[in-house]
């Protein structure tokens, strides 16, 4: 009984980390083959920007009312859905003959990855209720996070070297096939019983919203910042916001319930998931152009800078669990942050005539923090709110690192010049606009750093913690 009980949760262990890598891997291994993409389909920046942020726009905004989905009609049933959705998006951004073909199912790949992301957590959170067994699954599933999307790029630029750029969507399918296969031999149902509706007025202002400031971001250096269109978006999408905050304030079943945030904990988790994503995770994009486009690396070589990352933040993921244990998950995701934020400073040394090497100091280092953080961060977002609403917990922490990668990669675009990006401009100008976002993503991870620190106390936070349920008061605004 033992030995049987011990399979599933591998079992369960072994299909969520598979999801998991797959959506992580879809995110970075995109972003080597963007410059073929671009060329093939005749597409500019602007359209090349939206195959990453349609994908992580789409699942910031989706995945909090999955997450409420999830925990009503059942976790399991929602991630097969969501596998499902996720590998027939993956066949039609394959088959994509124009850019706006390829964006428009990239947000549907990101919908479907929406439903994975919140049912994924939960679905752990169930399967390992000890406290031991559930850090040692994070670790791992903050490893698979972490070390996925560091080796999309030489999986991307393999594929893409191999094949063409369509490769990095057809191999979603085996794996999708095999992954729905095994969802459906070892994971276990499980829901909440007093889950949320979905709150339809919620989800309307959030995507309008952050819809309309990723566009005017996108879009502010062709139409100009002054111009009257990109003045409106940028309004509107942020009056948009805040009518979403007062929305959620006072709806009955709120998709974001902010009394969540009386959990200094569980608030801290999510500066931390939102500032790690906007910095680092953001700026691999325009990493991965600096390699191809200035340095002229092929996608395979380009893919190969980023391996020993790779092995060090898989390393350092791996023994978090014992970290965790002998720790704290705030020391940990503080200093992470921290060690990113000067991994970024570092690579601010790579320049127009250098090596690939220039940038490999800087990367170890942020590979280092950011195989900290992603564990310690699943804790902490799931340790600070009670277990039956997990599938909510994990929709909310996972909205907040999406949509810093989508805000990240849309505000760091407009620091590049568009034209140098695709290797059409001026290499200078390209780098001279990668330091400047370097700067400010490293800036953005220090504060996320201090802000974390102040916010998840420095003991066993999970351990000790009142968790806080979505019924508590809303907090006082200021």
């Amino acid at each position: 009984m033992f030995s049987k009980q011990m399979f599933s949760k591998s079992g369960t262990l072994a299909v969520v980390c598979l999801a998991t890598a797959m959506l992580m891997l879809d995110i970075a291994v995109v972003n080597t083959a963007l410059p073929h993409i671009a060329r093939d389909l005749n597409a500019g920046l602007t359209g090349v920007q939206w195959v990453v942020d349609a994908y992580t726009l789409a699942l910031a905004t989706v995945v909090l009312s999955a997450g409420s989905v999830a925990d009503r009609f059942g976790r399991r049933r929602i991630f097969i859905w969501g596998m499902g959705l996720f590998t027939l998006a993956s066949l039609a951004c394959a088959l994509a003959q124009n850019i706006a073909v390829l964006d428009g199912a990239r947000a549907v790949q990101g919908t479907g990855a929406a439903m994975l992301f919140a049912s994924s957590l939960a679905i752990l959170a169930n399967a390992f209720p000890g406290r031991a067994e559930r850090a040692q699954a994070f670790a791992l599933y903050g490893a698979t996070i972490g070390a996925s999307f560091a080796l999309g790029p030489l999986v991307g630029g393999a594929l893409t070297s191999g094949f063409s750029w369509q490769a990095v969507f057809y191999v979603n399918l085996p794996l999708g096939v095999l992954a729905l296969v095994a969802s459906l031999a070892w994971l276990r149902e499980s829901n909440d019983p007093t889950a949320r509706r979905i709150d339809w007025p919620g989800q309307a202002t959030l995507t309008a919203g952050l819809f309309l400031l990723v566009l005017a971001l996108l879009r502010g250096n062709q139409e100009g910042w002054a111009s009257a269109r990109i003045l409106a978006e940028l309004i509107g999408g942020g009056l948009l916001l805040l009518a979403f905050v007062l929305v959620e304030r006072h709806a009955r079943e709120p998709m974001l319930p902010l009394g969540l945030f009386r959990n200094r904990a569980f608030t801290g988790a999510q500066v931390a998931a939102f500032s790690i994503s906007a910095s680092f995770f953001a700026l691999f994009l325009y990493m991965t152009m600096y390699l191809q486009e200035i340095l002229h690396l092929s996608p395979f070589d380009t893919g190969l800078v980023y391996l020993p990352g790779t092995i060090v933040m898989f390393v350092v993921s791996a023994a978090s669990a014992q970290l965790i244990d002998r720790s704290s998950p705030g020391a940990l995701i503080s200093a992470g942050m921290m060690l990113v934020a000067a991994g970024l400073g570092l690579m601010t040394l790579a320049d127009v005539n250098s090596t690939w090497l220039a940038l490999l100091p800087g990367l170890l280092v942020v590979c280092v923090g950011t195989g900290l953080v992603n564990p310690a961060l699943a804790a902490v977002a799931l340790g600070s709110v009670d277990g039956a609403q997990s599938g909510l917990a994990a929709g909310i922490n996972d909205a907040f690192r999406q949509g810093g990668i989508a805000v990240g990669v849309a505000a760091f675009g407009a620091l590049v010049p568009a034209s140098a990006a695709l290797g059409h401009g001026s290499p200078e100008s390209y780098v001279v606009g990668l330091h400047h976002a370097l700067v400010i993503g490293a800036a953005v991870a220090a504060v996320g750093g201090v802000a974390t620190g102040r916010l998840i106390p420095f003991r066993h936070a999970t351990s000790k913690a009142q968790p806080v349920a979505a019924t508590d008061p809303v907090p006082e605004l200021g």
